[in-house]
């Protein structure tokens, strides 16, 4: 039987997702809390791994057991034997084709950039902090070089394990919310560091340091030192990803503005023979 879990995670006392030794990790906790449920070693697939610090509002993750549970069972169990800061929103049963992370066909992520003079006492690391005011406009633009398939060379981490720096980027939308800037990505996936990097070169040019026309220059050179510093990890989310609707995965609602023919994109990492979008 395989089983399909949304998890919600606050990642500032994590070392990452992925299982360590002698850490923290939210898969070491997840898998822990359903062996038990299970009362037999569960081990899980997730859509995406993410780095330390790194939140999620929507992971969603997949594990294959002998055990029969109902859904509600799987949900309340697992919440039980979780800690405070990991939480299980939804559990559906799959067919065995479904693999959290192939299965995907897009990515959500949120960043959130807390844009005033002083520090947060209650937010420090649910969102990055930058004191000067950050032009929204000119980061809304430079988001627009980066749309569509390209390669992001520029943006991955020297250790990204990737086989091709190609992405297809849906969409960057930048707005403002009070005293937060939150930036709203949509790929069919992401490189390693890959948001942080975009959201580091978008600061920059927010505050005035480069023209939003430099985006397009740093994303020519294919070349990580072009690029700006990468943002810290504080204020980034995993916020939702998509399927095809044949499995039945809650969907977040802004992939309803998914280009039409998304759902055909396949990254070039998960296919030899990879589908572009028109």
């Amino acid at each position: 039987m395989r089983i399909a879990l949304g998890l919600e995670y606050d990642g500032q006392a994590f070392a990452g997702w992925q299982w360590q030794p002698d850490r923290r990790t939210i898969q070491a906790a997840v898998e822990a809390a359903l062996s038990r449920v299970a009362a037999e070693p569960v081990r899980v697939v997730c859509a995406g791994r993410t780095d330390a610090g790194v939140h999620a509002t929507e992971q969603v993750v997949h594990f294959d057991t002998h055990a029969v549970r109902k859904p509600y069972s799987w949900l309340m169990g697992a919440n039980t034997e979780l800690p405070e800061d990991v939480r299980v929103l939804w559990v559906r049963e799959v067919s065995e084709d479904f693999h959290a992370r192939h299965s995907a066909i897009a990515r959500f992520y949120r960043y959130v950039i807390l844009n005033r003079p002083m520090k947060s006492a209650l937010l420090r690391r649910q969102v990055t902090w930058h004191y000067a005011p950050l032009n929204v406009e000119a980061m809304r633009q430079a988001g627009r070089y980066l749309v569509g398939e390209h390669d992001f060379s520029s943006f991955r981490a020297q250790d990204c394990q990737s086989r091709s720096p190609n992405r297809y980027m849906h969409f960057i939308r930048v707005y403002r919310e009070d005293d937060r800037v939150i930036i709203k990505l949509c790929a069919n996936a992401f490189l390693h560091h890959m948001v942080r990097n975009i959201a580091g070169l978008l600061m920059e040019i927010g505050a005035g340091k480069q023209p939003p026309e430099w985006a397009g220059e740093v994303l020519r050179a294919r070349n990580r030192a072009a690029g700006a510093a990468t943002a810290p990890a504080d204020g980034l989310y995993l916020a939702g990803i998509c399927y095809p609707e044949t499995f039945g995965i809650p969907r977040h609602p802004i992939f309803e503005h998914l280009p039409e023919g998304a759902s055909r994109y396949t990254p070039p990492e998960l296919s030899e023979n990879p589908i572009p979008l028109p």
